[in-house]
């Protein structure tokens, strides 16, 4: 697997609409963007992490709250760059998405209208929601007219989507692919975590004595890769599927552990040679307990590491690119003081996991060169890739 570079990435999420906003709270841990919220569960309440991002004129196109933030976050993407491949040779110009429910919060408003009115409005059209309307939207919404791909795999969706994007690279199939994820907020995800029990009322305390489950968040994160070299560099990674549970990981890790060592292996680097892991890390019991097994069968315990969840929530099938996109952010011009991502939880580390050496905020460890992340889904579904920021 040949590196690709990253010309140009963007992310909004409950820390920020841009990369300096987003970089100013994420090095302060702050967990501000998480608010308490009863609107979208059926019963009681939740933290949330909701996006607060400005809206663009998509008259011209299908209007729906996941289309609007993914256009958003499109205009941040460097346009001079872009364009050159959109007015020049727009049909070698690829566009990838990995999400778990595309317009599905579209259905959910339909359905309250039906119940009222007993007809579906006119605005509500059924492939609307479906997993390609992101990709297909966004391929229109910039002009691209190389091949379109929307990848949905639940929590890994967007970080498979990455690596389908650096497969297309390397054989040749584009010449840049924009690519990322995006998922919003909506009942069904909000209500189905909590039917599992994997819900939490207070704010989420990855890898915590207390921990009590995950909150949910929203997330929108897009990144222009080409064969070209970058400051920032996508080096490889690996994905694979143990099949254990279709909810729960399997207990041992093996198929996390096989994705990062695999994702080592595409990368042509050893576990030593990495500076920071970014946890999967979602405040449930049974991830952080497979996680920490893991991490140390591959890297051991002095690795640093941490999960950026309790700050943004699970943006669930945005989360691999978000982080990825957290730790390019890390990476870049953009942290001046030399951090690692911080792991704000409670201080009280659950002892009865296998240790983890966590980051502490407004930490001085320089910027990392080499960084790992980690994305598993439901049913074994697992990815783990690395960046780069030195010359490969």
């Amino acid at each position: 697997m040949r590196a690709v570079g990253i010309q140009s990435f963007a992310l909004s999420c409950a820390l920020g609409n841009n990369l300096a906003e987003i970089w100013q709270q994420v090095s302060q841990g702050a967990t501000t963007g998480m608010k308490l919220d009863k609107q979208f569960l059926f019963e009681g309440s939740t933290y949330l992490g909701r996006a607060h991002f400005v809206k663009s004129d998509l008259s011209s196109f299908y209007e729906c709250r996941v289309n609007q933030f993914l256009a958003s976050v499109a205009l941040q993407l460097d346009q001079t760059k872009l364009n050159s491949f959109i007015k020049k040779t727009p049909e070698r110009l690829g566009v990838i998405l990995g999400t778990s429910t595309s317009g599905v919060d579209e259905l959910e408003i339909a359905l309250a209208q039906f119940d009222q009115i007993g007809v579906w409005t006119e605005t509500y059209q059924v492939h609307h929601q479906r997993m390609a309307n992101v990709s297909d939207f966004l391929a229109d919404y910039l002009g691209a007219k190389g091949p379109v791909m929307s990848v949905s795999t639940a929590c890994s969706s967007s970080a498979k989507a990455l690596l389908s994007a650096q497969r297309w690279l390397n054989q040749g199939i584009c010449d840049a692919v924009v690519v990322g994820g995006v998922d919003v907020l909506c009942q069904l995800t909000v209500n189905g975590f909590n039917a599992l029990g994997a819900l939490s009322a207070e704010k989420s305390l990855p890898f915590s004595a207390n921990r009590q489950g995950i909150n949910i968040g929203e997330a929108a994160a897009l990144f222009l890769l080409t064969r070209e070299n970058a400051p920032i560099k996508l080096l490889g990674g690996a994905e694979t599927s143990d099949a254990h549970h279709i909810s729960a990981p399997d207990p041992d890790g093996q198929g996390a552990i096989d994705a990062m060592n695999g994702a080592l292996y595409a990368s042509g680097l050893q576990a030593e040679q990495i500076d920071y892991v970014n946890l999967h890390g979602t405040a449930t019991s049974q991830n952080d307990a497979m996680e920490s097994i893991a991490v140390n069968k591959v890297f051991g315990s002095e690795v640093w590491c941490s999960s950026t969840k309790s700050m943004t929530g699970h943006t669930l099938g945005a989360a691999g690119a978000l982080e990825i996109g957290l730790c390019a952010l890390s990476m870049s011009e953009y942290n001046i003081n030399g951090q690692y991502l911080p792991h704000v939880y409670d201080g009280f580390y659950d002892e009865t996991l296998e240790p983890l050496n966590l980051v502490k905020a407004n930490n001085a460890l320089g910027k990392p060169q080499y960084a790992l992340s980690n994305s598993f889904a439901f049913g074994g579904s697992n990815a783990a890739l690395i960046l780069g920021a030195v010359d490969v």
